[in-house]
Parts: C-alpha cells; sequence; structure tokens
C-alpha cells in the first residue's frame, strides 16, 4: 500500500506546515513538547480512527502508565498514587497544549523510589531466607494494593526476592545431590551454605539489572515509554519507534540476525517465546518452545545466571543474544510450570530460513505436497526477486514435476506480511478476481484483485492455520475460503488482525532539518476486508474444519488485546466461487468426523485445557518442600501426555528432486534441516488430516500430472 502511504505523509505534511518547528537544537523539555506535539497531530490526522482526547481517553492513560512503570507495586506506595490521581483526568487537557507536567512529576518519584528499592533489596539479600515458614508468593500483581508504610514495601521486595532465590536455592541443593551421587567420597555443602550462595546469586543478578541496565536510562529513554504509552491507547499496533528503537527496527530489517532464533515478547515481568525461527539455533535444540517464559540467562563463562524477571525486553535481549559460537543457558518456566535449563549455541539467523520450503508426501502410491510458509515476506528493494508468492510457485512446480495430487499450505504460525505478496500468491489457485478490500478511514474502499488468468494449481488445496496465524495468513485463508477453493483446517478461529500499518519518520514533520532526531511512528492507517464483506478484525477466520490445539484455551488473540479496533463490515465485492469441486461440504463432514474419534487430537486437547490450567495458578508456596513436591507433581502430572510426542503417521516425507540436487553442493545444512524437517512432519497429525482431506477432495476433472518443468532460481 506504498502509494496510500505516500498520499498520507504528503497530507500530513501540508496540513503540518504551518505549526513545524525552525531548525534548531532543543533542549529536553522542549523536545519532549515538540514530540507530543507532532505526535498527537499524526495520530489526530493520520490514524484510521482517531479517538477523542478526553476524560475517558485520560483516565486510561494514567492507569496504563502507571502500572507500566509499576506493575508489580515495589515502587510506589498509597501515597504516591493518591498525589498522581489528581492528574487522571487532565491527562487529555495538558496533551492538547504540550504540557508534560504528569510524566515530570511520576518520573522524578519513580527515580526517586528506585534508589529507595536499591537499599531494600541489599538488606534483604543481606538475611538468610527461612524455606520452613508456611507462606506464599502471588503473581497475580492486578490483585495486589499499595502499600501504606516502609514495613510493607520491605516484605513485598522480601517476597519477591525469596521467590526469585527458591530456583536458585532448588538447582544448587540438586547439585550437591548429584555430585555425592556421582562421587560417594564428595562433601556436600550443607543447607546453610546453600542458601548463602542462592541469595549471593540473586544479589548480583539484580545488582547487574539496575547497574548495567536502569541507572543507564536517560530522561528521553523514560520519555519514550510514556509516548508509547499515548499512542498504544489508540490500538495494539499503533507503537512509537524511539531513535534508538529505529536503528534497532532497521537492523531487524536487514535479514541478518545474532542470537538463539527465537521472537520474544514481554508479558507482565516475564519474558516469553512467542516464536521460534525455522533453522534457527533454538529451532535445532528442539527444547525451547512457543509459550515458554525465560526467567533466567546464564553466559557460559559466568559463574551465575541474570535473573531478567522484570527486565524490559530490550533490556533481557542484551543478555539473550550474543556473537556467533557463544552458549547462553536459559532457565526457562514451561507452560506446565515446570523449570528447565536449556543450553544454546548462538549462531546468526539469517532470514531466509523463514522462505518457503517444501515436501513430497507418499501415501498409499500416491503423492501430495506440502508448503510450509512461515511468513508473508518481501523484499521491496528486489521484490521481483525475494517474496513469498515467488517462491511459493517456484515450490509448486517442482511438486508438480514429482506428480503431485494435492496441495497443503501450512500457514500455522505465520504472523502475516506482504500485502502485495499475499494478493500475488492467491491469484496462484484462482484464474482471476478480487483477493481483498481495504479501506482507509473517510475513504472509498479499494479492491485488490488478482488480474493474471494463469493458475499455478487447479488441483485439491488445504490451508493449515491456528490461532496465531494473522494478517495476510487471514487475508490468504479467508479468499480461499470464500472462493470455496480450499479447505481450512485449524483452531476455532485465527488470530483476528484486521489492519495495516506504516511505519512514519517523526523528522518528515519538521519544516527544515534540525540536529534532534524524534524517532518513527508504526501507525494504523487502514483496515482490510474479506472479499465477502466481513472484517476479520477480532474474529479471525473460522475454520471449516476446527480441531483442538495447543493455544486453544490460551488468551492470544487480538481480541484479547488492549484497545484493539472493532469489528466491522462493508459490501461484498463481486466474485465467483470456485466451481471445479462437488463434494466440497461432503469432504468437511467426513473430516470433522473423523477428528471427533481421533485419541490423538482428544489427548492434545486435553494437555490445552492442563496447560490453561497451570497458567491460571498464579500462588506459589515459599515452603522449600512444598515448592519441591509441586515441581516432581507438575513432572509426574506431564507424563500423561509423552504419547503426544511419540505419535507416528504413516506418510513417508521426502524433498523433492531439485532439493535434493542442492545437497551435494550445499554448506548450510540444508539436507539436515529438511531431515528434521520430515521427522517433525510424520509427528503431525494435523498434516496427516490434510492429506485425507486432499484424498477426499474429488475433482470434477481429473488430476493431470505435468512435465517436468524447468524453474528459474
Amino acid at each position: 500500500m506504498k502509494r496510500n502511504y505516500k498520499v498520507l505523509l504528503l497530507l500530513l505534511l501540508l496540513a503540518f506546515a504551518s505549526c513545524s518547528f525552525t531548525s534548531k537544537k532543543f533542549s529536553n523539555p522542549d523536545k519532549d513538547k515538540l514530540l507530543i506535539q507532532i505526535i498527537t497531530f499524526v495520530l489526530d490526522q493520520g490514524h484510521y480512527n482517531p479517538i477523542d482526547l478526553d476524560d475517558e481517553f485520560s483516565e486510561e492513560l494514567f492507569l496504563d502508565y502507571i502500572n507500566l512503570l509499576d506493575p508489580a507495586k515495589r515502587y510506589f506506595y498509597d501515597s504516591d498514587y493518591k498525589e498522581f490521581e489528581k492528574y487522571k483526568y487532565a491527562l487529555d487537557n495538558q496533551l492538547k497544549v504540550t504540557d508534560i507536567t504528569f510524566f515530570n512529576v511520576v518520573n522524578e518519584r519513580l527515580l526517586k523510589r528506585i534508589e529507595e528499592a536499591k537499599i531494600i533489596y541489599k538488606e534483604v539479600l543481606s538475611q538468610p531466607f527461612d524455606y520452613t515458614l508456611q507462606e506464599v508468593f502471588d503473581t497475580d500483581y492486578e490483585k495486589s494494593r499499595y502499600v501504606r508504610s516502609p514495613k510493607q514495601m520491605k516484605d513485598r521486595w522480601r517476597r519477591q526476592l525469596k521467590f526469585s532465590t527458591l530456583s536458585n536455592y532448588d538447582e544448587l541443593y540438586d547439585q550437591e545431590k548429584l555430585a555425592k551421587e556421582k562421587d560417594p567420597t564428595y562433601v556436600e555443602k550443607t543447607e546453610e551454605q546453600i542458601e548463602k550462595e542462592s541469595r549471593e546469586s540473586t544479589l548480583k543478578s539484580i545488582n547487574v539489572y539496575y547497574n548495567d541496565n536502569i541507572d543507564d536510562l536517560k530522561r528521553e529513554d523514560w520519555f519514550a515509554g510514556y509516548v508509547n504509552t499515548i499512542v498504544e491507547e489508540f490500538d495494539p499496533h499503533t507503537y512509537y519507534l524511539a531513535p534508538k528503537g529505529k536503528e534497532d527496527f532497521d537492523q531487524r530489517m536487514s535479514g541478518k540476525l545474532e542470537g538463539i532464533g527465537a521472537r520474544l515478547q514481554k508479558r507482565m515481568d516475564y519474558i516469553k517465546v512467542v516464536g521460534l525461527i525455522s533453522g534457527g539455533p533454538a529451532w535445532r535444540g528442539k527444547e525451547l518452545e512457543v509459550e515458554d517464559l525465560i526467567i533466567k540467562v546464564k553466559q557460559e563463562k559466568e559463574k551465575y545466571p541474570i535473573d531478567i524477571v522484570g527486565m524490559s525486553i530490550n533490556d533481557a535481549i542484551k543478555y539473550i543474544k550474543g556473537p556467533k559460537g557463544t552458549k547462553v543457558t536459559l532457565t526457562v518456566k514451561k507452560v506446565d510450570g515446570t523449570i528447565k535449563d536449556i543450553v544454546i549455541t548462538r549462531d546468526v539467523v539469517e532470514l531466509v530460513e523463514t522462505y518457503a520450503k517444501s515436501s513430497i508426501v507418499n501415501k498409499d502410491n500416491r503423492k501430495f505436497g506440502v508448503i510450509n510458509l512461515p511468513a508473508f515476506y518481501a523484499d521491496f528493494r528486489d521484490y521481483e526477486n525475494i517474496n513469498a508468492a515467488k517462491d511459493v510457485k517456484k515450490e509448486i512446480e517442482h511438486l508438480k514435476t514429482e506428480g503431485m495430487e494435492g496441495l497443503v499450505l501450512d500457514l500455522r504460525d505465520n504472523g502475516g506480511g506482504s500485502l502485495p505478496a499475499v494478493v500475488e500468491m492467491a491469484g496462484l489457485f484462482i484464474k482471476e478476481g478480487p483477493v481483498v478490500q481495504v479501506r482507509s478511514s473517510g475513504e472509498r474502499k479499494e479492491v485488490l484483485k488478482d488480474k493474471d488468468k494463469s493458475i499455478a494449481w487447479d488441483g485439491p488445496l488445504v490451508i493449515l492455520v491456528n490461532e496465531i496465524s494473522a494478517s495476510a495468513s487471514e487475508i490468504m485463508s479467508a479468499a480461499m475460503q470464500d472462493y470455496k477453493r480450499a479447505i481450512i483446517i485449524g483452531g476455532k478461529q485465527t488470530y483476528g488482525k484486521g489492519t495495516v500499518q506504516n511505519v512514519i519518520s517523526l523528522n518528515k514533520m519538521l519544516r527544515s532539518s534540525t540536529s534532534t532526531d524524534l524517532g518513527a511512528l508504526a501507525l494504523t492507517t487502514q483496515k482490510y476486508y474479506r472479499i465477502n464483506g466481513g472484517s476479520v478484525q477480532l474474529e479471525g477466520v473460522k475454520s471449516d474444519v476446527n480441531v483442538p490445539g495447543k493455544f486453544s484455551f490460551i488468551d492470544v488473540g487480538e481480541k484479547d488485546k488492549e484497545n484493539p479496533l472493532p469489528w466491522d463490515e462493508i459490501s461484498a465485492a463481486e466474485y465467483t466461487p470456485w466451481k471445479n469441486y462437488f463434494d466440497y461440504e461432503r469432504t468437511i463432514s467426513k473430516s470433522k468426523e473423523r477428528m471427533r474419534n481421533n485419541e490423538q487430537l482428544k489427548l492434545i486437547e486435553k494437555r490445552a485445557k492442563w496447560i490453561k490450567t497451570k497458567i491460571d495458578e498464579t500462588v506459589y508456596s515459599l515452603n522449600y518442600e512444598e515448592y519441591k513436591a509441586q515441581l516432581k507433581f507438575n513432572l509426574e502430572d506431564a507424563k500423561q501426555f509423552d504419547a503426544i510426542s511419540e505419535y507416528k503417521t504413516s506418510l513417508i516425507f521426502d524433498s523433492h528432486s531439485y532439493e535434493k540436487s542442492l545437497f551435494t553442493k550445499d554448506t548450510t545444512d540444508l539436507k539436515e534441516k529438511r531431515k528434521r524437517w520430515h521427522e517433525n512432519l510424520n509427528q503431525d497429525v494435523y498434516v496427516e488430516e490434510a492429506i485425507n482431506v486432499l484424498e477426499d477432495l474429488k475433482t470434477s476433472y481429473s488430476i493431470k500430472k505435468v512435465a517436468a518443468t524447468k524453474v528459474r532460481d
């Protein structure tokens, strides 16, 4: 949508010209006010659904910002909060006149409380913890109240630090027992020594957190957090990129990352794994999983790990990523409540690992194809050569050469990407016609169409999705569903992101160049709609065959985010459904019946419900015997689901001939990566059912095997 972005930017520049600042060097307060002026203007004029800056907005901003700064209520007192409350309904008026008094007051108080906290945690960790006491720690901070006295504050820190140290204590305790088992002459450390070492480990970790992270933050860093809270009131996908954040964003877009190959997200005090990059170190290791919570990080030459609970995600990433070849140990909390240390050797993760890949599937002397697409990628500097649609078409041709009779397009965990790429890709499966409708605020809708009459694949098609298939994945799935071109198999619904964002450089809002870098704003400028007129916003794409999965009972969708835009609908586009299948509905009915009676899926659903109960547990015992007993119970309880990972299909997966020709001259372990992938596919009950559906899909014409086609790479 580059054309719409350029029009928007031009309108913003023209509108802002009369009130823009002239070139000069700004002091911090002046720069902050300038940033507020530009941000509020761009939001009002450019956002798809600008909201009124009124008392309701002010209240939400107030609550969200205080919660951002002190989610665990370990800094502010009840008296602080009551003092701040006088601004609760005044922030809208402050923003309108670029008044930043609220930020100044809160920030000054926060810095003071942080200095006090440094004294508190050192005092707490200077005294032994008694793990025989019957007391608990609740990680649901929303239920906590602000403390009223220094005594209460110290006790809150004590429980938090005791909880953080408990896992250190347990780890050291187990190490001593193991050392004794290996060597009967080994003299075990006393419980007092173990307790002291565990506290020292926590102290070192928290010292590093404050000395290397919190103390390095400047006023502009704190102010960026305030600005980001303002813009996120508009919707969850509008966010501010401070100058340093913009640099990191540009680096991520460069196509090469150095680290473990995992996508991370802040969840309350924790750093959560939300995705693994195919081919990356974490993916190759098979131990780190989506939904794991990283609680500690240890470098290979360090004796003690760093506790990253409570850290900002940017600070935590500093410890997790690192040079190629170095090892990092992550202590993670699994979704079932167990704690595990995972050692990963860092490597250079090239985004080429996220490109489309395919496999031949042999079943009963018939051949099918699977194409896995982790993202709808595109390089707009070289779109003709690097885009997901081109690569998927290439894989289709390779599979057709092998005699493919049906195709599975796997979009599970695909978070979206390029809009032009998804429109072009949809055109690979239909003759021509609309793919998606896009609308900017106050403007007529735009229908994006496939105008290429050629079809890359006109045979049976199944699309696999799950609850975190989002954006472009939803466009693709919705279009194929509306055309009745494919059968969608997956969770109850996909993610539900029906919005489009553009990144706007705020420096372009200035009348002339200055020495001030204001960063950028990722701004929601449009909504997209299905060709039937409905939006995927919040509701996602409903699967034709609904199957349970690991995310079935976890709040991971757009509807579970703060301030999502509402669902709505527009008029339908003109399109003609696919006519070549005469048993579309019957095929869906047969698949549903198979899924209802599938023992593997029943076990997966049972585990998904069990995981939800573990996530909902927030109260933990600080008594070591009870803590240890709970860990043991979780480990034993989880064994009931071992059969899930032991499942094997009767399908045979193999690389196509062209890919095999690359193995002999490959230097990137391609053969081993494909072997790993094929092993995973052979345990995949969803792919197995997709192949069953392809068998059931009878077309009105016989699938013809095509002659070998030379594919340009």
